[in-house]
């Protein structure tokens, strides 16, 4: 696992040892940046359950000014800090070891809204069509901006939630990846 492009290009980053994480596959997450960048200037990003906090990194890489990982795993959390660290991003990031749903909470409270989120939660414990929701009810997305959700390619997420549409979805394998922008 590495940056693929832009100021960290090539850098390798640590994965979360052990089962309870699935790291986004580099053929994977640069078909997700051809898609939704390829390159940035400014905003910020959401990387909602971070794991080794590789999307978040490879936004900031490709020119994002912030991001916010948030994960409920220690060892991810810490992974997600030495990632950060070896790509010098530290000081343009916010670290949080939280569930997915108080976060939203707590960003809420903080009116903060982005330009991505990424959603990426274990297969096995997906709520992504709730937490769209909660998105969508607290604008937590700036107009224009793009929730990258990444899940089983059985699951067909709903067209439909809120304001937002899904706009494309790809499907590499035994995962899927749905883009939902405001409609």
């Amino acid at each position: 696992m590495r940056v693929i492009s832009g100021e960290k290009k090539g850098q390798p980053l640590k994965a979360v040892p052990g089962s309870t994480t699935r790291p986004t596959t580099d053929k994977v997450k640069e078909s997700i940046f051809n898609i939704i960048g390829p390159y940035f200037y400014g905003g910020w990003v959401l990387d909602l359950y971070g794991g080794s906090g590789n999307l978040g990194i490879e936004a900031l890489s490709r020119g994002v000014e912030k991001a916010i990982f948030v994960d409920q795993n220690r060892k991810a959390i810490d992974i997600i800090k030495e990632n950060l660290s070896l790509c010098s991003f530290s000081d343009r990031a916010e670290v949080y070891r939280n569930d997915a749903k108080r976060a939203l909470k707590a960003l809420i409270k903080r009116e903060i809204s982005f330009t991505y989120i990424f959603l990426d939660p274990p297969y096995a414990e997906q709520k992504i069509e709730a937490e769209i929701g909660i998105i969508n009810d607290f604008q937590l997305l700036e107009n224009g901006g793009t929730i990258v959700a990444e899940h089983a390619a059985s699951i067909e997420l709903a067209k439909y939630i809120g304001s937002f549409s899904c706009k494309r979805r790809e499907v590499y394998g035994d995962t899927a990846i749905s883009f939902y922008m405001y409609d």
